[in-house]
């Protein structure tokens, strides 16, 4: 009886792992192949279909994305049998994903991205569910490191990434969540930070601690007087991070926020200077 047990339990293990890591596509190493149920045809994952579907030779009439949860049928790697979605073949008894999600229709051999369904996302997400928690307001998951302090945005990853403009709430590539709450990709941040653009796309907040330059844009205005004409010049101003107006003086270095002391702000309308000459234009428009 126990050499029977010990037997399946070889079998068993030796189906997880028969051809574990041969098969999949560049998104996924799985051993099945999935048929689209919107357009009849095979792919190795939902990925490669909406690739293939949304390509510019493709007629903008005729793309589209993969209902994923509506896969219904699925091809062993190895036999070649297609089934129902299930997580061992009915023909040959491979496993077919390691990783396997009966809501989603997913298969894994990846075990190690520690993937785990959210139920209120509706989708599987990686990196370990007791390492994550759903933000019912936000729409999504985030880390448990920001359970008390992100800045909650409604449905917050349900839009496109402002820079790329792909669809944030089930992208493959690393997010971050700025300051202000709104979400970018972390590659996206990154090619912003190389181009010195280190305000949100969306709402133009600050990204990061900018004090250390504020101190320096107040050195270069102190070193740089305005000519008489422009000295009792005011005008109003809107400061991007705190929303206060302030009005301030001209200056065409930058203005300063009164309320917050940033200098990440907009003008919004002008008063003419006393002592500046109807005829002369204005410097900065």
């Amino acid at each position: 009886m126990g050499s029977s047990h010990e037997s399946a339990s070889v079998e068993f293990a030796s189906l997880m792992e028969l051809g574990s890591g041969n098969y999949g596509c560049s998104h996924y190493r799985r051993r099945c192949k999935i048929r689209a149920p919107c357009c009849g045809e095979i792919f190795d994952c939902r990925h490669c279909h909406n690739e293939a579907k949304n390509s510019l030779e493709i007629d903008a009439l005729d793309r589209h994305d993969i209902p994923r949860h509506e896969v219904e049928k699925v091809i062993c790697s190895l036999c070649d049998t297609e089934q129902n979605v299930q997580q061992n073949c009915i023909n040959c008894g491979i496993c077919m994903g390691k990783y396997f999600c009966e809501k989603c229709k997913f298969f894994d051999d990846d075990i190690s991205k520690n993937q785990y369904h959210c139920a209120e996302c509706g989708i599987c997400r990686t990196g370990g569910k007791e390492n994550f928690f759903h933000c019912n307001k936000c729409g999504c998951c985030y880390s448990k490191f920001m359970k008390d302090a992100h800045c909650c945005v409604e449905r917050a990853m349900h839009h496109n990434c402002p820079i790329c403009f792909e669809f944030l709430f089930d992208t493959m590539k690393d997010i971050t969540v700025l300051r202000c709450g709104h979400i970018i990709h972390l590659e996206c941040l990154k090619e912003m930070e190389m181009h010195y653009r280190y305000s949100c796309p969306v709402c133009s907040k600050s990204i990061c601690d900018m004090s250390s330059l504020w101190s320096k844009i107040d050195q270069e205005i102190a070193s740089t007087p305005m000519p008489e004409i422009y000295q009792n010049k005011m005008i109003w101003i809107l400061c991007n991070d705190c929303r206060a107006n302030s009005h301030v003086q001209f200056h065409i270095v930058a203005h300063k926020c009164l309320s917050c002391k940033s200098y990440n702000t907009r003008r919004t309308r002008g008063e003419a200077a006393t002592s500046c000459s109807s005829e002369m234009p204005e410097m900065v428009r």
